[in-house]
């Protein structure tokens, strides 16, 4: 590098002394040839033109679509987020909802299972109430029974033991007057 900033510094003094313009003077140093120079930087251009309209231009196109892309998903993202946050605020309001009214529900069953109880144990009492009047009358029934039972059977042991005693036989006039006197006596 210090070359050729010594060169520079040189050139203008050897061309002073040789006559040579110090433009000229560097383009022989460094070999310029001004047509092929120009063709070149003519071809350069070229070259820049097609690179930018057949490689940078799809390919900035292409970083551009990507970066809309990305963007778009960034967007959709953020919406898809809010969507979740309020769902799942609209899930926890529903659950609330569904818990309240599933405890109304049990509570509900609870009180209907009470009052179902209630009513059973009302109707059982009723019922046993019923069977207890019902065996009371039929075990008056079987007292009176056995009693008119024990009548006839104490008025005919009486009737058996009259004849037997008395010797004699008795006629149905009197085994009646016999039975209910004994029953007579026997009730008072």
């Amino acid at each position: 590098m210090f070359q050729i900033i010594n060169i520079l510094a040189a050139a203008p003094a050897q061309a002073a002394v040789e006559g040579e313009g110090v433009v000229q003077e560097i383009a022989r140093t460094f070999g310029l040839n001004g047509p092929m120079f120009f063709s070149q930087c003519v071809s350069f251009f070229i070259v820049i033109l097609l690179l930018k309209k057949f490689a940078f231009g799809p390919i900035l196109n292409m970083l551009e679509l990507r970066s809309k892309r990305i963007e778009e998903g960034e967007e959709k993202l953020k919406r898809i987020e809010k969507q979740l946050a309020e769902s799942e605020e609209s899930t926890k309001i529903v659950l609330a909802e569904a818990n309240s009214q599933a405890q109304r529900l049990i509570d509900e069953s609870k009180e209907s299972a009470a009052h179902i109880n209630e009513q059973a144990t009302q109707k059982a009492l009723a019922e046993a109430a019923q069977i207890k009047e019902r065996a009371q009358k039929d075990a008056e029934n079987q007292v009176q029974q056995m009693r008119a039972e024990l009548k006839q059977e104490f008025g005919r042991l009486v009737a058996a033991t009259t004849t037997q005693v008395t010797g004699k036989v008795l006629t149905d006039a009197d085994q009646d007057r016999i039975n209910k006197e004994a029953l007579a006596s026997v009730e008072g």
